[in-house]
């Protein structure tokens, strides 16, 4: 029998655990790419069916928005935020374009997660260009620490 854990979102395996989860921001990125190439990227919200009326597996599963899988590796909820997912999504929001325009650095964290989820809900983008640039944020974030 596989002992299991409760999260707002849904029953979590033992092996996504607390104990499990990244402790660094280089290691939130790759486990959010990672999240990514597992189960897709969302467009529009942070999960399909944000409010379960149609879909009942565990939203962790789901196609996850790039602030949702940064999320979901921090805390293994998409829906719950923690320092650790804050760190991540505003170093991320300071790498990304929208339209031209860069992240202002003096903006809150709802505003740093608008911007990721904003480069992530562009038409055409696609998972892959979503993992490259989890991994590259990873990469650059290690040689900066």
């Amino acid at each position: 029998m596989a002992t299991s854990l409760q999260t707002s979102s849904g029953v979590m395996p033992l092996h996504e655990s607390r104990l499990a989860r990244p402790t660094t921001v280089p290691a939130v990125f790759r486990a959010a790419a990672r999240l990514l190439s597992a189960n897709g990227l969302h467009q529009g919200d942070l999960v399909p069916d944000y409010r379960t009326r149609t879909s009942f597996s565990a939203h962790s599963t789901r196609p996850l928005s790039i602030v949702a899988a940064l999320m979901c590796a921090a805390t293994g909820d998409p829906h719950l935020s923690s320092r650790l997912a804050g760190e991540a999504i505003a170093v991320l929001a300071q790498r990304l374009e929208v339209d031209d325009e860069a992240m202002e650095s003096d903006l809150g964290h709802p505003w740093m997660a608008m911007h990721v989820d904003a480069w992530g809900d562009v038409e055409g983008r696609t998972v892959e260009a979503a993992v490259a640039v989890l991994a590259a944020a990873a990469d650059d974030s290690e040689v900066s620490l």
